[in-house]
């Protein structure tokens, strides 16, 4: 085999080496946020056939990009920043905004209470999705984002805003909530 076909071999089976690494890592990132992604969609609004496909098109957005050999610092916060954009994409074409459905999260939850805590349980579900939606926009996604274990910086990235607004907005909504005793 001629020097020439021998690199141009190597080459190809780098690529595939280096391609089945990135698969494997945005793999590994799928399983570990795809039910945060998927939560935080809902939390934006949409149908839950809608989040699904979102959040599937994150994972694929990331692959895509890394692909191009970009580098990302922090995937979890840009995992987010493109799923924040492609939420409000989504939910602009959607023509309504749906609340949250109270509902969904006991679908989602586990079912090993009985039945009378499974009862206290949904009722305080209930106040506290309430009360989330008496939250401006704004506060509610820093704090579904902060509950999703991103720092301040990250969210501020997320959502295109300063970390010391999301401080703001996190504070505001804190205190919003301590007021509805939930």
């Amino acid at each position: 085999m001629s020097p020439y076909l021998l690199g141009k071999e190597l080459t190809g089976i780098a690529l595939q080496n280096r391609a089945a690494t990135l698969q494997d890592q945005v793999a590994q990132l799928f399983l570990e946020a795809r039910e945060d992604v998927y939560r935080y969609l809902l939390s934006l609004g949409l149908y839950p056939p809608q989040a699904q496909e979102g959040a599937q098109e994150v994972f694929l957005r990331l692959y895509a990009t890394l692909r191009k050999g970009e580098k990302i610092q922090n995937p979890r916060a840009w995992i987010f920043r493109v799923a924040h954009n492609l939420g409000l994409k989504i939910r602009a074409r959607q023509n309504t905004r749906v609340p949250f459905d109270a509902n969904l999260e006991s679908q989602i939850a586990d079912s090993t209470l009985n039945p009378e805590q499974s009862l206290l349980e949904r009722e305080q579900a209930l106040r506290f999705h309430k009360a989330i939606q008496r939250l401006s926009d704004q506060q509610r996604r820093c704090l579904f984002l902060r509950m999703e274990g991103l720092r301040y910086p990250e969210i501020a990235s997320a959502l295109g805003i300063s970390a010391s607004a999301v401080g703001e907005f996190l504070r505001r909504a804190i205190a919003r909530l301590k007021k509805s005793e939930i």
